[in-house]
């Protein structure tokens, strides 16, 4: 026979979204067994008014308040009138806020919402770095089109390095690889030319980087690939396209990829600028 489950009422009150308070009761609630526990949300709690309101109806039906209010005066107003009232009140963040400001010397910010603001960028820089693996070296030009940077070059530029990396400051970023037999995608051609970047290098580095690439691979460093005209060739071939496009070039000769990183965030950074006073 089940036994009879008693019910709570549980007020999740919140100047933001109120998940964090609704996760940590179901949680809590999770261990109890026999008693059902019924949660109601108050999200974006903004004014004295509407916690007085909060605070009688939880009187009336004999609920407990969890909160997750920052801003200041609103925290200590819900305490306030719950004390008065005999309603049981939980402040969820309080406590381990206070901790961390005695341990870490500094005041919080007490602005609503920024777990949230959190999770939006950490999905969009997820979201980033799934463009930057699907559209990598040229594998479907569509992408390019949606693309916030195009970075354009021959073989062994760091064209992949540098997709991930912009990837995780959340940048869209597909890569081209430059081939004289090979007809670069019209849609390069279709973008604003300060959404495209090309990489240049010295052709003895490259000469090298491509050597110590076939041998990693356990081929010959005569193959074609490597050879020092081949190089030369796609350098020339390489340059005549990017100056077609008309974009800025940057030569990665000796440059680590995250020097190399900060010249395009710059790039973008004063093509925002300028858009922005156009």
């Amino acid at each position: 026979m089940q036994a009879n489950r008693q019910g709570q009422v549980i007020y999740v009150v919140s100047d933001s979204i109120g998940e964090t308070a609704e996760f940590v009761v179901r949680a809590v609630a999770s261990q109890f067994d026999n008693h059902f526990i019924d949660v109601i949300k108050y999200p974006y709690i903004e004014e004295t008014g509407s916690i007085d309101e909060i605070v009688s109806s939880a009187k009336e039906s004999g609920a407990m308040i969890v909160f997750t209010l920052v801003i200041p005066e609103l925290k200590a107003y819900i305490m306030e009138q719950a004390g008065k009232a005999g309603v049981p009140i939980v402040d969820v963040m309080g406590p381990l806020m206070s901790t961390m400001q005695e341990i870490l010397h500094t005041q919080p910010k007490c602005k609503p919402g920024l777990v949230r603001r959190l999770d939006e960028e950490y999905f969009r820089k997820v979201d980033a770095i799934e463009f930057a693996v699907k559209y990598d070296d040229g594998r479907d030009p569509r992408g390019l089109l949606r693309a916030d940077v195009v970075l354009i070059g021959v073989s062994r530029t760091s064209k992949t390095p540098l997709s991930m990396y912009l990837a995780n400051k959340r940048f869209k970023v597909a890569n081209v690889p430059l081939v004289p037999e090979v007809e670069p995608p019209e849609e390069l051609f279709q973008l604003p030319p300060e959404r495209c970047i090309g990489l240049t290098i010295d052709a003895a580095q490259l000469n090298s980087i491509r050597t110590e690439r076939l041998k990693a691979l356990g081929l010959t460093a005569q193959a074609n690939y490597a050879t020092i005209d081949r190089i030369k060739e796609e350098l020339a071939y390489s340059k005549k396209v990017l100056e077609r496009i008309g974009c800025p070039v940057i030569d990665v000769s000796n440059k680590a990829v995250e020097e190399t990183a900060n010249i395009i965030l710059e790039m973008i950074r004063r093509n925002k600028l300028k858009q922005g006073q156009s």
